[in-house]
């Protein structure tokens, strides 16, 4: 089988897959907040069946379900640790590769964003710990490995620097937009210096919708191409719409996380997102956060006309029948359903990143007094 940067120097199509654990949210087996990935050890069968509904709907990349896996994460805010690290990363490489194996699909390890780095500790800090992970990885011989979702830059470099000690194609994706970094780095500088680490593959992945992660991988082409470097491009977004987010994306939405079923995209903005990535230049195109099997199967459609089309012409009814075709459902305007609803929301925008005392982290659970704090702070403004 060939390996992910053989196929994308061939000109191949890599169909990423989705956001596990907003999916596995949903089922009832993460819990929001943390949104660490323990079902991998806890609850096998729920991660192996979405892995599997995933590579039934067209991806070729078995992501290892180890978002947010660290050690520091798994024991910040209270949570209580049921799994040490290892196990839930062992657990996870174990379930992509076995579904992997059902099909012609690559396994990815990953690594996310650290506490520790927002709690400013040291670059060997924070390096010591995306290494505990990808001994793992080594271990079980994924085919190459994802740093992804990143705010700052400079933290994506270190976890790249890290990844390709292992001698593995690396990617890597920031949560980022058109806007650049948390410390307002640029996206073309930001995918320079992740070049320079070592990453083969760079791109985007979650806090923005489509098009807005789009246009930031081209801003991140268009700085490797102007540095004379070379390198793979990738985008996974969010399957919501994002168009009233500011510079930190969707978690400062109001409705993030509970209520942000009405922004979700249907299979047809998805289709048109395949189209426009495709069109980008973008070869490595998946989904994160509110991506379900269904909308990686419209990619899949979008860009492989041979797996099919959707059968309306089948239905009982006549004006069902009649919606069988492609300019239809490209030009319809989805009603919400929702009287007197907005179209759009003001983001909560707080304004603080890395280093700001609201953001150090902490193992206990927050007090009631610090809540009182954050909800009065929230009823003023900020």
């Amino acid at each position: 089988m060939s390996g992910i940067l053989e196929r994308l120097d061939a000109g191949e199509i890599v169909i990423g897959d989705g956001g596990f654990v907003f999916a596995l949210e949903k089922r009832g087996y993460v819990k929001a907040g943390p949104w660490t990935p323990e079902a991998a050890a806890e609850h096998p069968e729920a991660v192996r069946q979405l892995h599997r509904e995933f590579l039934r709907a067209g991806s070729t990349v078995m992501q290892t379900f180890t978002f947010y896996a660290s050690d520091d994460k798994l024991e910040n805010r209270g949570h209580t640790q049921r799994f040490t690290g290892r196990q839930i990363n062992e657990a996870a490489c174990d379930l992509a590769r076995e579904v992997a194996n059902e099909g012609d699909a690559l396994v990815a390890g990953g690594v996310s964003q650290t506490p520790a780095y927002l709690s400013c500790k040291s670059e060997d800090e924070v390096k010591a710990t995306f290494k505990k992970q990808i001994d793992v990885f080594v271990q079980k011989k994924v085919d190459f490995l994802i740093a992804e979702y990143f705010e700052h830059v400079e933290e994506a470099e270190w976890a790249v620097q890290v990844l390709k000690t292992t001698g593995m194609p690396v990617a890597a994706t920031l949560c980022i937009g058109p806007e650049g970094d948390l410390n307002g780095v640029s996206p073309g500088d930001c995918a320079v210096k992740l070049v320079k680490a070592g990453a083969q593959i760079v791109g985007v992945n979650c806090h923005f919708d489509p098009v807005t992660c789009v246009k930031t991988v081209k801003l991140m082409k268009e700085g490797v191409e102007k540095a004379g470097l070379k390198a793979h491009f990738m985008s996974q977004p969010l399957a919501y719409h994002t168009p009233d987010c500011n510079c930190q994306g969707f978690i400062d939405l109001p409705e993030f996380p509970f209520s942000l079923e009405p922004r979700i995209l249907t299979r047809w903005d998805m289709q048109k997102y395949a189209r426009e990535a495709y069109n980008a230049g973008i070869r490595y195109i998946g989904g994160c956060c509110g991506f379900e099997p269904y909308h990686i199967r419209a990619l899949a459609e979008e860009l492989a006309p041979e797996r099919g089309f959707h059968g309306l012409e089948m239905h009982t009814k006549p004006w069902v029948r009649a919606r069988a075709r492609r300019d239809y459902w490209e030009n319809l305007k989805p009603a919400s359903g929702r009287p007197f609803c907005p179209s759009m929301a003001t983001p909560d925008g707080w304004g603080v990143t890395k280093g700001h005392a609201d953001l150090m982290q902490q193992k206990e659970a927050t007090s009631e007094e610090q809540l009182k704090a954050l909800f009065d702070k929230a009823s003023k403004g900020h």
